[in-house]
């Protein structure tokens, strides 16, 4: 059966500074990922998994190599193109939760459609209100939610324009156990229930389990 490739990467260098001082965040990476898959990168702080996930999400452009979704070259794109290709096609979910402190639960969510000039979807927002068990506080503040409600906030407005990828950078790191199970929970079940493909650092050997694939990447180098 022929894989669905997603994304793929061809020699892809992101590298600072000059000289004597020149790092390699990423060293040559080759990356293919397909089309429903979990997979899960590693790897100690500063080797380069931050990097990576910003350049496939186009946070970060690479210093050379190319970057393929869904057979497009989005190295090759100007910033028009990008921005388009992050609103449409990308959810990005950060350690942090970075919800506006003026908007309730709703309004959060729903903010990218706005900016968008966008409506939502009411039956889909209320699905994803169910699906974090966010639906009797859709009226709160974020200064009223705990930490692992407010990552469920960020969690559905990273979704809300039913992205094909997810990027979700340590998304558990300020959780305790408990409320990291259930946010990787949700995770999994929204990737089956809308077929999407989710790429998630951790540094949680746990979490990493769960996924169908496991990366790691040492000084900008990446192994299976």
């Amino acid at each position: 059966m022929e894989k669905n490739i997603i994304i793929r990467t061809e020699k892809l260098i992101k590298q600072y500074g000059e000289g004597e001082n020149m790092i390699y965040a990423l060293n040559n990476v080759e990356l293919e990922v397909c089309a429903g898959e979990f997979l899960a990168v590693t790897g100690e702080s500063g080797s380069g998994k931050t990097t990576l996930l910003n350049c496939l999400g186009s946070l970060d452009r690479p210093t050379s190599g190319n970057i393929f979704v869904n057979g497009k070259d989005i190295t090759k794109m100007n910033d028009n193109e990008l921005s388009a290709y992050r609103r449409k096609s990308i959810g990005f979910i950060f350690q942090s939760f970075n919800l506006i402190p003026v908007l309730n639960v709703e309004e959060n969510i729903v903010l990218p459609l706005n900016l968008d000039n966008t409506k939502p979807d009411m039956e889909y927002l209320e699905e994803l209100l169910r699906l974090t068990g966010l639906d009797k506080k859709r009226t709160n503040y974020p200064h009223e939610l705990s930490g692992g409600q407010q990552q469920r906030v960020a969690f559905a407005r990273a979704l809300i324009h039913k992205p094909q990828i997810i990027l979700a950078d340590e998304p558990t790191g300020n959780l305790d156990s408990k409320n990291s199970r259930e946010i990787i929970s949700i995770l999994k079940n929204s990737i089956k229930k809308y077929d999407q493909t989710l790429i998630l650092i951790t540094h949680d050997g746990s979490i990493a389990s769960q996924a169908d694939r496991i990366c790691r990447i040492t000084d900008g180098v990446l192994s299976e």
